[in-house]
């Protein structure tokens, strides 16, 4: 049953699987061999990494992070803010994020600039979804699951003042919800 605050399934939970199925399959090839590190941003990526990380054929470690560029709002603030780092050093790994969209770009370009600085062996990029429509920033993923128009887009981990992350597929929200 579709929840009354959603115009439509985007992207249903099948084809999420299937397209994660794929990046997995991909870093496994790409990384063959090599340990890597996932990095999870939280919150939004938790459940595309989870699914992720289990299809993986490779020697994983797993690091999270918290960051907020958004607040309740509907836009970035432009601000980054780190509410949890990483644990530990990353100098010479094979670091992932791993992240739910890529919107404006900006939150991703400065956890890559900040990451860098701490001289890992590589940086790459894994997102569910890309809106290139919003992109501010000069980032691009290296694992891109959907690309999705500009509309507003919740589940599967995805939210809207942290309501709606538990939808098994990627649906847009009615506009009245937001507008409100």
């Amino acid at each position: 049953m579709l929840h009354k605050d959603i115009k439509k399934v985007l992207i249903t939970a099948e084809e999420i699987q299937k397209r994660t199925d794929e990046i997995a399959a991909r870093i496994s090839k790409d990384y063959e061999g090599e340990p890597i590190l996932m990095v999870c941003i939280l919150r939004g990526a938790v459940l595309f990494f989870a699914d992720l990380v289990r299809k993986i054929n490779a020697e994983i470690n797993f690091d999270f992070m918290a960051v907020s560029s958004y607040g309740a709002g509907l836009s970035s603030s432009g601000e980054v803010r780190i509410m949890k780092d990483i644990s530990g050093p990353i100098q010479g790994k094979n670091v992932i994020i791993v992240e739910d969209i890529i919107d404006s770009g900006n939150t991703l370009c400065y956890l890559k600039r900040l990451l860098k600085q701490r001289h890992p062996k590589s940086i790459r990029i894994a997102a569910l979804l890309d809106k290139p429509e919003r992109r501010e920033a000069d980032i691009e993923g290296d694992y891109i699951g959907f690309k999705v128009p500009n509309e507003f887009v919740v589940g599967y981990g995805l939210d809207y003042n942290e309501k709606y992350r538990n939808l098994p597929d990627v649906c847009v929200l009615k506009p009245e919800v937001y507008e409100k």
